[in-house]
C-alpha cells in the first residue's frame, strides 16, 4: 500500500508542477517607438535601424506636416542626405494621415 500512495503523491506533484508552468504569463511586448510625440496618434513607425540624422529628420518632417510652420534645419537638409530623406519621409507619411 505504501508504494501505491507514494506513486499517487508523485503523480499529483508532477501534475501540479506541470499546470503551474502553464500559468506563467508571457512578458509584455515592448511598444514600437514613435517618430515623435506629435505622431503619437498615428500608426507607430519603427525607426530602429535608421541613423540618428534620419530619425531626427523624420520627426521634424512629421511635425511640419501637422503645423502651419515648417520645422526643418535647412543647413542639415542641404548637406546631410539621411536628414533630408528622413524629413521627406516623415513629412509625406504624416501628411497622408492627418
Amino acid at each position: 500500500m505504501r508504494a501505491a500512495s507514494w506513486n499517487s503523491a508523485y503523480h499529483a506533484a508532477l501534475l501540479a508542477g506541470l499546470l503551474a508552468g502553464c500559468a506563467v504569463a508571457p512578458p509584455e511586448p515592448k511598444p514600437a517607438p514613435f517618430a515623435s510625440s506629435a505622431s503619437s496618434t498615428l500608426t507607430p513607425v519603427n525607426l530602429n535601424g535608421n541613423s540618428a540624422p534620419f530619425r531626427e529628420g523624420y520627426a521634424d518632417g512629421c511635425e511640419s506636416a501637422g503645423s502651419r510652420s515648417q520645422r526643418r534645419h535647412d543647413d542639415r537638409y542641404k548637406t546631410e542626405a539621411d536628414y533630408m530623406m528622413g524629413w521627406n519621409d516623415g513629412f509625406s507619411v504624416c501628411r497622408k494621415h492627418r
